[in-house]
């Protein structure tokens, strides 16, 4: 395959490919009908290296604590896996929508619950994304677009992370991808179904990570309402339809929530009201750029960046600093200067110019979650900025296929390649400066290679239309390896598990070790076995093995035994569950019996109320009683130091 080459024919530079010419007996490893007879075995090979990247380091992909609970709850539990929540008692949800981990607990109840079959769901989610990325561009493109896209994608150092862990950006990401397939279908022919099922896939999404989903909205409705070939009356039509399909899917589980009595359904985390809607549009939404709404738990701006990634939450640097610009920026100057040159030579095509349209809807897309992250006070998890990488990779890879049109054309307009390179090569060693110490000998090699590119793609650039020469396609295909060698190289650290980052954060490169602050496993320490052997001995028929008084205390037991503990506030610790007054009943019905309190500062008022009745109502056991002789050791080790003290409430048994 010569890069740059027109793979179709093309009439203009934003003219659509035309449909294939029928279908013959389908060969999942032959190209279709229409496409060249290599573009089926490379794609092929770019799912198999995706596949490959994704699933290499399964079993070491660890536990996102938090969220990796709940999941063992809710594979344990029908209760929990309906309502998403954290415990197997489902006394109380996750502090967000439980959609993105549904296919992970069915994954545990078919494999059992371990870190890689946590995991697997991702790495199936990764590598389809990838192929509908080869659709999706292919479709609006060409098949050299549509292959360079899939490849971009798929080689994104934050996406090659993201996808080989137990993380919920990961469904994110590729139901965005499937709402732009649709929304692609859609604005070629006016057809409603298309627009709807990517209403439908929008909707999904929110079930997997709210409000971000619908970050994508004025993409594909300033798309469609400029480029669909029909009336506006229809055209706004439609839009409402697949709209309100949106809407419906979206909700769906607030619905759930809201219209349960709350005595029959868990307490909603992140809210101080056991509001749905308080917890999504509030404590996932209006929170994070620091705007209140009434019953949702107020995080502090930055309170939950992770350690290690410096202060660059709540500015505009941020999408480029040394913290997310490696994971997702390295293209950021090929991708604009595509959308901006597409645009430019789009300009006198007709209204509802498919290709134009495409140009539209990849750089609103890019746009508007450039500016929200910008924006946004609270950034947890690098994760968040993948789905920045389906715009970037195909305006990538469209840049790449036009630019290179133009240059073997002879045009003018052709020395936008060595400018491309030019300016993602200064770019790339920008980026790179902040870690000196990583694989310097690959940066001084990109950076001599590029700088000759660069330089050769501008002398060999044909001047009088000369004929086309084996020298110049080498200098394109440098060219464009060139460009792409700093991400490829990033995302393909991540075969080294201490460059793969984990499940709590998506970091590939340096930074990727620490990645998982916490000592996360689903086996118990020997102190922990000691205490848990003693409730489980001293039970005598309680509901619930004991209640601590934080979701950390109780994950560890939760995660070994599936066993029903009690935490108490939530994720933040301010959330008003469980109350003292239900603690108080729990007790006197003799379904909870045990304790386990800390030494430290209590964050939250029913923690610290419920806490105070125990120590001045409830029997202290004796420390002989569950801790180890004091030569083995005489604290768990996940506690901070803190010393572990267990109460008997209730009746001796």
């Amino acid at each position: 395959m010569a890069l740059g080459s027109v793979d179709v024919p093309v009439l203009s530079p934003c003219a659509d490919p035309p449909a294939g010419a029928g279908r013959g007996r389908w060969v999942f490893w032959r190209s279709p009908p229409g496409q060249p007879v290599w573009a089926r075995p490379f794609l092929l090979a770019i799912a198999a290296a995706a596949t490959g990247l994704y699933a290499r380091n399964l079993p070491d992909a660890g536990f996102a604590l938090f969220y990796s609970t709940a999941v063992k709850s809710m594979s344990v539990s029908w209760k929990a896996f309906v309502y998403g929540a954290f415990d197997p008692a489902a006394t109380i949800t996750i502090d967000k929508l439980a959609g993105a981990f549904v296919p992970q607990a069915l994954s545990a109840r078919v494999f059992g619950f371990h870190p890689w079959s946590l995991a697997l769901p991702q790495v199936v989610e990764g590598v389809v994304a990838v192929l509908v990325m080869h659709r999706v561009v292919r479709r609006w493109a060409g098949v050299t677009a549509g292959l360079l896209a899939a490849g971009i994608f798929a080689f994104t150092p934050v996406v090659a992370s993201m996808f080989g862990h137990s993380m919920e950006d990961g469904a994110l990401t590729l139901c965005l991808v499937l709402a732009a397939d649709s929304w692609r279908r859609a604005v070629t022919g006016a057809r409603l179904r298309s627009l709807a099922w990517a209403g439908v896939w929008v909707g999904l999404g929110f079930q997997a990570k709210m409000l971000q989903a619908w970050m994508i909205l004025p993409a594909l409705a300033a798309g469609y309402l400029l480029a669909a070939p029909a009336r506006l009356p229809r055209r706004l039509w439609h839009l409402g339809v697949a709209g309100t399909v949106m809407v419906a899917v979206s909700l769906s589980w607030i619905a759930l929530y809201t219209f349960t009595p709350a005595g029959s359904r868990p307490y909603i985390d992140g809210t101080t009201s056991n509001s749905a809607i308080a917890m999504v549009f509030g404590y996932n939404g209006l929170e994070r750029f620091d705007v209140h709404l009434p019953g949702a738990i107020t995080l502090g701006p930055g309170v939950m960046v992770p350690a290690g990634t410096g202060n660059w939450a709540g500015n505009a640097y941020q999408l480029v600093g040394s913290g997310f610009g490696p994971q997702i920026s390295w293209l950021f100057p090929l991708a604009l200067l595509a959308l901006v040159a597409g645009l430019v030579a789009c300009g006198r095509a007709p209204r509802d110019d498919p290709a134009r349209a495409g140009f539209v809807m990849w750089g609103i897309w890019l746009a508007t979650f450039a500016v929200v992250f910008s924006k946004i006070s609270i950034v947890a998890h690098t994760a968040y900025v993948a789905s920045l990488a389906p715009p970037v990779a195909a305006l990538s890879a469209a840049g790449i296929v036009m630019f290179g049109r133009w240059y073997r054309a002879g045009q003018w307009r052709g020395l936008l390649l060595p400018l491309a390179v030019a300016a993602e090569l200064a770019w790339a060693g920008h980026l790179w400066s902040d870690y000196p110490g990583f694989l310097p000998w690959a940066r001084w090699a990109m950076i001599v290679t590029g700088a000759a590119a660069a330089v050769a793609l501008a002398v060999a650039w044909p001047w009088r239309r000369a004929p086309r020469t084996r020298y110049e396609a080498t200098v394109l295909a440098a060219g464009v390896a060139v460009m792409l060698a700093a991400p490829v190289t990033w995302a393909l650290s991540v075969l080294d598990p201490a460059y793969a980052g984990g499940s709590f954060n998506a970091i590939a490169g340096p930074g990727g070790a620490g990645a998982n602050p916490f000592h996360i496993s689903a086996t118990l320490t020997g102190p922990e076995r000691r205490i848990y052997t003693y409730l489980n001995a001293h039970r005598n028929g309680a509901s619930y093995l004991m209640s601590t008084q934080s979701w950390f205390q109780a994950s560890h037991y939760i995660l070994a035994t599936g066993q029903e503990v009690l935490p108490m506030g939530g994720f933040s610790g301010q959330a008003l569950h469980p109350t003292p007054a239900g603690i108080q009943r729990l007790v006197s019905s003799g379904q909870l019996r045990f304790f386990q309190l800390i030494g430290g500062p209590l964050t939250g008022p029913e923690a610290y109320t419920i806490t105070r009745w125990v120590k001045n109502t409830c029997r202290m056991i004796p420390a002989k009683d569950y801790r180890a002789p004091p030569a083995e050791g005489a604290r768990p080790s996940r506690t901070g130091g803190s010393p572990v003290t267990l109460y008997q409430c209730g009746r001796s048994g």
